[in-house]
């Protein structure tokens, strides 16, 4: 029962498969059409299909695990690898067993990051459903923006300038009035000194 297990034997009987189907096909097409040998096309076809599910009844189903990415190896029907229950050999190191407690916490951990998926392509759908269709002229409105609020700026340093001018001249003219207004003061004091005398 060996050869059962083979590579070879499961090529053949996936070949065998195929071949036998594409018979009975090709068989209820040739009398689909009416076409010459259509008859014992589908006999020779059915006929095979029969044999092969005779044959795949009495070898039974292959299990379909996917052990060999936890031990390379297991899909060589001759390798020697340990069960699991047989604890540490000298070519195979200590697996640690599998508790629930393990399997809950990675379990749980993916269970976080499939959550956290789901929000990031929850977020990404909703820029899908944005319209941007008027953010060309929202951007032309904003640079007209931008550009008349640089020249509100512009003109506001230049008034500044005037501003400090302008204060200036007040300064220089509170002074010059000071001046004046000593200078009338004392005009007055002398014209009373000229009266009295």
């Amino acid at each position: 029962m060996s050869f059962v297990k083979t590579k070879t034997f499961k090529y053949f009987k996936n070949l065998l498969i195929g071949v036998g189907a594409s018979i009975v096909l090709m068989g209820a097409l040739f009398k689909l059409e009416s076409w010459e040998f259509a008859s014992e096309m589908l006999i020779v076809g059915l006929s095979v299909e029969a044999v092969i599910f005779l044959f795949l009844g009495l070898l039974g189903p292959e299990p379909d695990y996917y052990w060999s990415k936890l031990y390379p190896g297991l899909d060589d029907y001759h390798s020697r690898i340990q069960p699991l229950t047989a604890g540490a050999t000298s070519n195979m190191p200590e697996v640690a067993p599998l508790h629930g407690d393990v399997v809950e916490r990675q379990l749980g951990g993916m269970l976080t990051e499939l959550q956290s998926m789901s929000k990031s392509l929850g977020a990404l759908k909703a820029l899908q459903e944005v319209d941007f269709s008027g953010t060309q002229e929202q951007v032309k409105s904003m640079s007209n923006f931008y550009t008349k609020m640089n020249e509100a700026m512009s003109d506001m340093a230049k008034s500044a300038e005037d501003v400090r001018a302008y204060k200036d001249q007040l300064s220089s003219l509170n002074k010059n009035l000071g001046s004046l207004n000593t200078v009338y003061g004392n005009m007055l004091a002398a014209m009373s000194n000229i009266g009295r005398q």
